[in-house]
């Protein structure tokens, strides 16, 4: 069924749906983590009604419609993505905004960054963690042959969903169950979506790789601002110290009482936040 509030943009890797508040305030692009959807800045978004919002769902296994066969959905494929979407809505000046999945950011590295004016690195994937360690048992099965059907099977059970071991640790709020539903039933319904999140899951580069294509943000001079979580069992502590050393106009800031997902535990400070890096480093009228 289709959302009435969702867009959809055709790229050649595929249909992208994206929900888009409008306006005439600064840009702000938010993607998502694996595998989400816009829902991720579902209490974020209504704290920004001085900006204009944008908030795509990428392919990464929530997406309504499988990408095209032979599309790259590997790291580097899906930062082509992000900056294809850019490309397809003209939009400029943006502020790219990444939490938990954190390769939009490798598009630096390849020269596609011309849009964006600023790039914000809340509690994302950094540096040589690709896949951080948690997730790396369920890139694994989806290696081998049905590992994905098995993968998107776990992602309906309350272990997965709330424990521990699974998206529980991703924050201390408890995420709703509609909002879970969304994100992993396409992956259970659709064999294609299903191989679209297998392509990303086990995409990662290698370590030295990861690495080299990190270092192109010692070139990105645009403003950055860098919020990690205190509580984080995924992004390491000091990544988020790396990041502001490596890039040249980097603001620091440290949330307490969060997770990996900052939208979650703590959506008014990280609003607050970013609200002010935004305004405070977009060009005057």
């Amino acid at each position: 069924m289709p959302d009435p509030t969702m867009s959809t943009v055709e790229l050649a890797a595929g249909p992208i749906d994206y929900l888009d508040t409008g306006g005439s305030g600064p840009v702000v692009v938010l993607s998502h983590g694996f595998p989400m959807n816009h829902l991720q800045w579902r209490k974020v978004i209504p704290l920004l009604d001085d900006l204009r919002c944008i908030a795509p769902t990428f392919p990464l296994g929530a997406h309504r419609t499988a990408m095209r066969r032979g599309t790259d959905l590997s790291q580097r494929g899906q930062a082509m993505i992000v900056a294809d979407f850019l490309d397809a809505l003209d939009l400029r000046d943006v502020t790219l905004v990444m939490n938990d999945w954190g390769g939009p950011q490798f598009f630096v590295a390849f020269g596609r960054d011309e849009r964006v004016g600023r790039l914000v690195f809340a509690a994302c994937e950094a540096f040589d963690n690709f896949p951080p360690p948690p997730a790396r048992p369920p890139a694994a099965l989806a290696r081998v042959p049905g590992g994905a059907w098995l993968l998107a099977q776990a992602m309906r059970t309350r272990l997965l969903r709330h424990g521990s071991k699974g998206y529980g640790a991703m924050c201390h709020a408890r995420i709703p169950e509609d909002v879970l539903d969304s994100w992993f039933d396409p992956a259970v319904r659709d064999a294609g979506v299903r191989a679209d999140m297998r392509a990303f899951a086990t995409g990662a580069p290698p370590r030295r790789v990861a690495l080299d294509w990190s270092e192109a943000l010692r070139g990105f001079e645009r403003p950055a601002l860098v919020v990690w979580a205190r509580d984080d069992l995924m992004m390491p502590g000091d990544h988020g110290r790396r990041l502001a050393e490596i890039l040249p106009n980097a603001t620091l800031v440290e949330i307490e009482e969060s997770r990996t997902l900052i939208p979650e535990d703590r959506p008014d400070e990280f609003a607050a936040v970013l609200r002010e890096f935004v305004l405070g480093s977009a060009p005057g009228p």
